[in-house]
């Protein structure tokens, strides 16, 4: 029977969305849409994928076409900068100089410091040290408009350089690839909300729409060299703050509402972007004291609140994806504490600070992009996604832990370094099968047993089509053990995995003899995991076997058939002609009698060879005429009683064994009982069958009775038949022989 989990609470149907309509009712009601044709979808995420493309591409030409000067600073131990590299020529002599100044056509002097260098102030901790940075690199941007900036170094070196567009070549491959992943993100929210459009996916749309800001900007930060759009620089901090806030909203409430609805969604989604409004006005307009730390507890804030959303409740049924779900939640907050503590940690040590604020960041945004990816595809995704997203949070982990290392303990780099990856591959070791084990294929029955269910499935599927579904359903639960496994009349074409992972519907094989429809999944490994691509492989592999070793039984039944018919035709023909010639010439009437009853047990036998099946009631009453001729012909009296709770359609292979059972019984008892009264009592129920031979002849004991070919045959075809028998003596005289067998076939 299916285990059926809970239904939530009214008002908080699912909102999990399976990719067949006859299967959305069973999730609860909801608002029912006009499906697109995919042809529609094809369109419109080709449209939006070119808008999206155009962006982009507007994006590098603008970053592209912005003038700025070909220089590449290092930060030294004490804060200076110097030159470490530049495309220029006539800057080759002064490489590895100290920068003093920059002094620009107008006759305005910047001196250098650590703020040069190419930094987001939405990483910077010390809120004076951000205004400074941000007013240098505004400075920095009116400064490639004009036509040249002197640069005086070290030791009186002084050379005039004239700003140029970096062109697409100079943008880097840094910012190319950050851009690229934005353009993957924004593609990806696309298909969530063209294949399945709703509130969900509108928030996941936000989500990644957010994201993709801050990897654009991401990759303006990266550009080698100095400048950058004035309006840029000064809207940079605004925009990082309402993208991280955005998204934080958008991931609180996108969560309240899947994969489950919760209690009070609406209130709550009105709370989150209440508080997410005034929490953004309130840092951009008062800029107030702390504004990182403000920002990065906002942060994690949401991130805290996300997982809690996801919790396991008592009066909710178990939902893998949710647990999942959760578990990349946690894995984006913890990175994210980690990051924050190797910032602040930092503190004033610049060259430390430069390098958490510049590379972790840049790792941590790629991180957490990653895991919008998979979300929601987490059924559908490939390995290589998956391990992406887990290499994207160890390298986080690995560039944290490394400069927390270099800033409070002072190691020398390498140390810090080998610390650091030695303790993340720790990390990875545990968080692969925390994080991946809901999304592991089945892997649970050996390959053994997998054939071993395999083949015992496809022979009573050959010997029982009309049972198909229970038995592949039976075959379905022991290789992915789900929490509730039921049958619909609805049939599929394929495989499917619906609900996000939770389900997968699995088309009944198309056999002969068999009812179309299809049985419905739900909750693998018990709820402790969602069904993935792979398992939608090993089902379709799995039926594709049945249909295979179906087929090779009934080519091999076929092959029987057609010898048995052989057999039975040359039976006939020529030992039958054989029979008749000696019964014309049988030189009494007693031989000539048993001739005629071996002619007709010949008859018997031959059409039960040629037939290929026989109907349970026309065999017993073939069974009853061949043996009341026999005990006439002894001088004994039968008594039969056959019952039957439905008809049955016996095998050939059935057949053959209960004829002969019987025949042998009742020779044995025409031949050793001298028996005169003979009761057969054959009764089928519920696919077991009955049959009890019994006489009051003289046999006794029989525990001490050698089986021969006889009775050994006995034993032999009841087995055969899957059954028992056993025979035992009767209270007045004479022996009982019962015959249990089970004979699972279609009934009409």
């Amino acid at each position: 029977m299916a285990v059926r989990p809970p239904r939530p609470a009214d008002g908080a149907a699912s909102d999990s969305r399976l990719d067949s309509g006859w299967l959305d009712a069973a999730d609860g009601p909801r608002k029912r849409k006009r499906p697109h044709l995919p042809i529609d979808h094809a369109r419109s995420l080709l449209l939006l994928g070119l808008l999206g493309a155009a962006v982009v591409v507007l994006w590098l030409r603008l970053l592209a076409g912005t003038p700025h000067l070909p220089l590449s600073w290092h930060l030294t131990a004490d804060g200076g900068i110097t030159l470490a590299a530049s495309s220029d020529p006539e800057l080759q002599p002064v490489i590895g100089h100290r920068l003093q100044a920059l002094v620009l056509a107008d006759g305005q002097r910047i001196d250098a410091s650590a703020a040069l260098l190419p930094r987001s102030p939405r990483w910077i901790v010390d809120d004076a040290e951000r205004q400074q940075q941000q007013a240098l690199r505004s400075r920095i941007g009116e400064a490639v408009q004009q036509p040249q900036v002197m640069l005086q170094f070290d030791r009186g070196w002084q050379l005039a350089l004239a700003p140029r567009p970096r062109s697409l070549v100079g943008l880097g491959a840094l910012c190319w690839a950050v851009c690229a992943l934005a353009l993957a993100l924004y593609l990806a929210g696309a298909v969530v909300v063209l294949a399945q459009p709703g509130l969900p996916a509108v928030l996941y749309g936000v989500l990644a729409l957010s994201q993709c800001l801050n990897l654009l900007l991401i990759g303006a930060e990266s550009l080698p060299g100095m400048g950058l759009p004035a309006a840029l620089v000064q809207g940079d901090l605004a925009l990082r703050l309402l993208a991280d806030a955005t998204a934080g909203a958008a991931l609180v409430q996108v969560l309240l509402w899947y994969p489950q609805r919760l209690a009070g969604a609406r209130w709550r989604t009105t709370l989150a972007w209440g508080l997410t409004v005034v929490a953004l006005v309130w840092l951009l307009a008062m800029r107030p004291a702390g504004l990182w730390w403000w920002a990065q507890g906002l942060g994690i804030a949401y991130g805290l609140t996300a997982a809690a959303l996801l919790r396991q409740r008592r009066d909710q049924p178990v939902n893998p994806l949710a647990r999942l779900l959760q578990r990349l939640v946690l894995a984006g907050v913890g990175t994210l504490v980690l990051l924050n503590l190797a910032i602040a940690a930092a503190g004033r040590n610049g060259t430390v600070q430069y390098q958490v604020a510049t590379i972790g960041s840049v790792i941590w945004v790629v991180f957490f992009a990653s895991l919008l990816m998979l979300g929601p595809f987490l059924s559908r995704s490939k390995q290589v996604l998956r391990e992406f997203m887990l290499l994207a949070g160890v390298a986080t982990v690995v560039t944290s832990l490394d400069l927390l290392f270099l800033a409070i303990l002072s190691l020398h780099p390498l140390v810090s370094l080998a610390l650091a990856v030695g303790l993340s591959l720790a990390v990875y070791a545990l968080a692969r099968p925390w994080i991946q084990g809901q999304l592991a294929g089945s892997g649970a029955l050996s390959a053994e047993r997998m054939f071993d269910s395999l083949y015992r499935a496809a022979r009573e599927l050959e010997q029982s089509p009309g049972q198909a579904g229970r038995q592949l359903s039976a075959l379905l639960c022991e290789v992915f053990d789900p929490l509730e496994a039921a049958p619909t009349g609805r049939p599929v074409s394929r495989v499917r995995v619906a609900t996000d992972g939770a389900t997968m519907v699995v088309p009944i094989p198309r056999l002969p003899g068999t009812e179309p429809g299809a049985i419905v999944l739900r909750y693998a490994r018990r709820g402790r995991r969602l069904f993935t691509q792979q398992d939608r492989a090993l089902c379709e592999q799995l039926l594709e076997q049945l249909r295979r070793a179906v087929a090779y039984d009934r080519a091999v039944e076929h092959g029987r058939t057609e010898e048995r018919t052989r057999i039975a035709q040359d039976l006939h023909d020529d030992i039958g002609a054989r029979l008749l010639t000696l019964m014309y010439k049988a030189p009494n009437a007693e031989i000539e009698e048993y001739i005629r009853h071996t002619l007709q047990d010949l008859k018997t036998l031959t059409r039960g060879l040629a037939a290929s099946n026989h109907r349970l009631s026309h065999a017993a009453a073939e069974w009853k005429a061949d043996i009341t001729q026999r005990l006439n012909a002894a001088g004994c009296d039968l008594h039969w009683s056959f019952s039957a709770d439905r008809d049955l359609t016996l095998t050939v292979v059935q057949w053959s064994a209960l004829t002969r059972v019987l025949r042998e019984l009742v020779n044995n008892i025409l031949t050793h009982a001298q028996a005169t009264q003979v009761e057969i009592v054959l009764q089928f129920d519920r696919h077991h069958l009955t049959l009890n031979v019994s006489d009051d002849g003289s046999g006794r004991a029989p525990e001490t009775w050698s089986h021969g070919l006889g009775l050994g045959g006995v034993r032999k075809r009841v087995k055969l038949l899957g059954g028992q028998v056993r025979w035992v003596e009767r209270e007045s005289r004479g022996i009982r022989c019962e015959v249990q067998a089970a004979l699972p076939s279609d009934t009409v």
